[in-house]
């Protein structure tokens, strides 16, 4: 992989950590290209049940490095335009990368988790931080907003009357704070080891039913009830299907 993103593979866990220690692993644009490089890279091993992403150093991330993103605004523009299949620009799928993953994501967060930085975690399926560890959402402090996909995962997770006070302000907030109004999932001294013994408990399920879950919930959150039904419905399916076929026709759950 790239410089300032490690990738290794531990059985059947996946670990991603940022690896810029002395810049708090502020993101560049080359980070930016070599998380989506990362996820496509877990994304094609079959072996893989979760995805740990984690943050090398002092902090999980600060954010966009700014005064770097902007020394060649070229790259910028470049960057900015979006791939029509796909949807996304490149700032917006270092992030999405791992929501498109059928396995769950955990981020282990210690440190500042500002801007890019916690737009990346709120991408994961779950967020373990560390008592100490910081939020903010930072862009509207540089004249900007939260670009990074952070529109569709805030205010999913904490109401659109908290994602404005957070965007609105940049705020720093604690972790106390921060799992209070569900921006973290948990707060853990020891967020790798709880992140681990997760990763291993979900190992334990069935991965059709794992990848399921997870489509289903990121594609039905905001739905109308209709909607989330049929997205039920097209979901268990062939789940049902697979297990009569598994289980010499019993369907019972």
């Amino acid at each position: 992989m790239g410089s300032h993103i490690a990738v290794r593979f531990e059985g059947e866990r996946a670990y991603v950590t940022l690896d810029r220690p002395d810049k708090h692993n502020g993101l560049t644009i080359d980070m930016l290209r070599e998380l989506i490089d990362a996820a496509h890279t877990v994304g094609t091993n079959r072996d893989v049940r979760a995805v740990i992403l984690s943050g090398n150093g002092p902090s999980f991330s600060s954010g966009l490095d700014i005064a770097e993103a902007t020394g060649d605004p070229l790259a910028i523009v470049r960057n900015f335009v979006p791939l029509p299949w796909r949807g996304t620009n490149t700032f917006q799928e270092a992030c999405w990368a791992w929501r498109r993953l059928p396995v769950p994501v955990i981020a282990v967060v210690h440190g500042r988790c500002y801007g890019g930085g916690l737009q990346l975690a709120l991408a994961a399926d779950v967020r373990f931080g560390t008592p100490d560890s910081e939020y903010s959402v930072m862009e509207v402090k540089h004249g900007l907003i939260p670009d990074m996909t952070g529109t569709a995962t805030l205010a999913k997770l904490v109401g659109a009357d908290q994602a404005l006070l957070l965007a609105m302000t940049a705020d720093i907030v604690d972790a106390a704070y921060a799992d209070r109004i569900g921006l973290i999932t948990e707060i853990s001294a020891d967020p790798m080891g709880e992140a681990e013994k997760l990763a291993d408990r979900i190992a334990a399920r069935p991965p059709q039913a794992v990848a399921s879950a997870k489509r289903l919930i990121d594609r039905a959150w905001h739905a109308s009830a209709r909607r989330a039904f049929a997205l039920e419905r097209a979901a268990q399916l062939p789940l049902i299907v697979r297990r009569a076929l598994g289980s010499g026709g019993k369907t019972t759950k």
